[in-house]
């Protein structure tokens, strides 16, 4: 649902009612993981996607009979299932859809909203709903932030009332947190569902968990999807180069906060790099000290200049980042090896340096080399080989760490 959440945010604001399917779990080879969605209006405008297409039009369906009857549905497609099979899921994989209808006038609202505007902000934020469990709790939501606020922004109605299911709920379950909305059941499940949906929050991750009813860290009835939306990761490109330009736009398509650095301020323009995030003017090194990064962020080292790449390097090739990539031509790089084992790293920090950056695309233009750059950055965060899908035996889609996992299970209906 936080997938397409800045389009859902937009419908919340204009007191639209809309139902929303979201991809619970997924088995064998699935095209879209969970927390993937789709929507569906009072209008019939639908958006975003849950399978890439093989049963958009069956789920498209149940949106609309649950606006109608104003009930959450579990509905398990797969290759196994007869019926699945006839609205096209022939990719042989299982996924599970829950379809919540979410109204203007449900109590549950409110919290809906909250989310989906947290998550279009680019802020931080997880949502819990119950997937599967007694029927009284299917589709009931809970809100949590990673320091435990509220959105103070809207904690009362049109009227001016307060409502109870905006309200935040601290307690002693963990330090600073706090939650909005509930799950329908004890206390005890709202207090255990908000600690661990902070806990996948803090991973960035997506997925399903198992409680019992009473609130109990273990299997027995309930079980809950948590969707997180995090920012984005970044993307700092570092060369203001023609390459960068057209890098600038595929790391924007795929995602990333990107950031053009460059030493020289007529080139780093905005004229030159309209679709940056952030254009910074420094040395590649000072600023790479300064600024925040962590475990996802992506560097590429465009500026094919000793002076600039090897003081960089250094700093880069000890930091904790996703992906360290640095152009330039073979006879380039074995220099630039020999000057940073000079300043000291070692072979298991050079070992991370990826250069030549990009796979081998036969890649001569700015647009297909940031293609080929791209790939590189894609394959080495999923895990994939680069090679050929044709006369492979690998998996086309791969099970990432931030993907949730469970057996796809029964119908169930509220």
């Amino acid at each position: 649902m936080l997938d397409i959440a800045d389009e859902l945010n937009r419908w919340a604001e204009e007191g639209r009612d809309f139902a929303v399917a979201t991809v619970v779990s997924v088995g064998g080879s699935a095209p879209r993981g969970p927390g993937a969605a789709l929507a569906v209006d009072s209008g019939g405008t639908a958006i975003g996607s849950v399978s890439g297409g093989c049963v958009e039009g069956a789920v498209y369906d149940l949106c609309v009979q649950a606006l109608q009857d104003g009930r959450t549905v579990l509905e398990r497609f797969g290759y196994s299932d007869e019926d699945a099979f006839a609205v096209g899921l022939t990719c042989g994989g299982v996924i599970e859809v829950l379809v919540t209808p979410v109204r203007a006038d449900a109590p549950e609202r409110p919290v809906y909203a909250a989310a989906l505007a947290a998550a279009s902000r680019g802020e931080a934020a997880a949502v819990a709903r119950v997937a599967r469990g007694p029927v009284e709790l299917l589709g009931r939501v809970l809100l949590v932030r990673p320091d435990g606020s509220s959105d103070s922004s809207g904690a009362s109605d049109s009227s001016g009332a307060s409502d109870p299911s905006r309200s935040s709920t601290s307690y002693a379950g963990g330090p600073g947190v706090s939650h909005e909305g509930s799950l329908g059941g004890r206390p005890e499940l709202d207090r255990t569902a908000a600690a661990e949906a902070r806990a996948l929050l803090a991973a960035g991750r997506t997925g399903t968990l198992e409680l019992s009813e009473d609130g109990a860290r273990c299997p027995g009835g309930v079980t809950l999807l948590v969707e997180s939306s995090v920012p984005p990761p970044r993307m700092i490109v570092f060369g203001a180069v023609d390459f960068a330009t057209a890098l600038v736009r595929v790391g924007r398509f795929l995602g990333y906060h990107v950031t053009v650095c460059d030493a020289r301020p007529v080139f780093a323009t905005r004229v030159r790099f309209p679709d940056a995030d952030e254009i910074v003017v420094d040395w590649p090194h000072r600023y790479l000290r300064r600024t925040v990064t962590d475990d996802r962020t992506v560097l590429c080292v465009l500026t094919h200049d000793a002076k600039f790449d090897v003081p960089l390097l250094e700093a880069a090739l000890r930091m904790p980042v996703a992906f360290v990539g640095a152009m330039g031509s073979r006879r380039t790089h074995e220099d630039r090896e020999r000057r940073l084992r000079e300043v000291g790293l070692g072979e298991r920090e050079l070992a991370r340096l990826r250069s030549p950056i990009g796979l081998d695309l036969g890649a001569r233009t700015p647009e297909e080399t940031a293609l080929s750059i791209a790939a590189e950055i894609v394959a080495a965060r999923e895990g994939g080989t680069g090679a050929p899908l044709t006369g492979s035996r690998t998996p086309i889609h791969r099970d990432g760490g931030g993907r949730g996992t469970g057996a796809a299970g029964t119908r169930e209906a509220a």
